[in-house]
């Protein structure tokens, strides 16, 4: 799995007492919100560590994707400030894509989150799997 810097740290516990029940629960939503799509996580995976990716490159490391929804995904990451655009002005168009300091900040998240689901009972990690799409594996 890959890691990121040491400097990302969980939230001081001052931050975590401005918090009811109510606005953790909204704010956790919101961002989540972000991550949806049904690529938008294998995109995150690709561009973990630093990466920066060609356009093309990324097509082709996600098999099944189609450019329209590529493209879909890659500019609500970016409207939402998790992935940045660099566009080099020439002929052809060369457009690359990398993750902001914010979006690189979620990989330990994620990584947790991966240690969470590893840990589920064996009878909710079957369902899991049953319900997967074709796609994910």
């Amino acid at each position: 799995m890959t890691r990121t810097d040491e400097k990302v740290r969980d939230l001081p516990e001052s931050k975590r007492d401005e918090y009811t029940a109510h606005t953790a629960a909204q704010s956790v939503q919101n961002i989540i919100r972000v991550l949806e799509g049904r690529w938008k996580l294998v995109i995150l995976f690709q561009l973990f560590g630093g990466q920066v990716r060609r356009f093309s490159d990324l097509e082709r490391s996600i098999p099944g994707v189609s450019q329209k929804m590529l493209i879909q995904q890659l500019r609500q990451l970016e409207a939402d400030g998790v992935v940045a655009r660099i566009v080099h002005a020439q002929v052809p168009p060369k457009v690359e894509y990398h993750l902001t300091d914010w979006g690189q900040s979620l990989c330990p998240v994620l990584d947790k989150l991966l240690l969470w689901a590893e840990s589920a009972p064996s009878e909710v990690r079957s369902r899991m799997i049953e319900t997967q799409s074709p796609s994910a594996e």
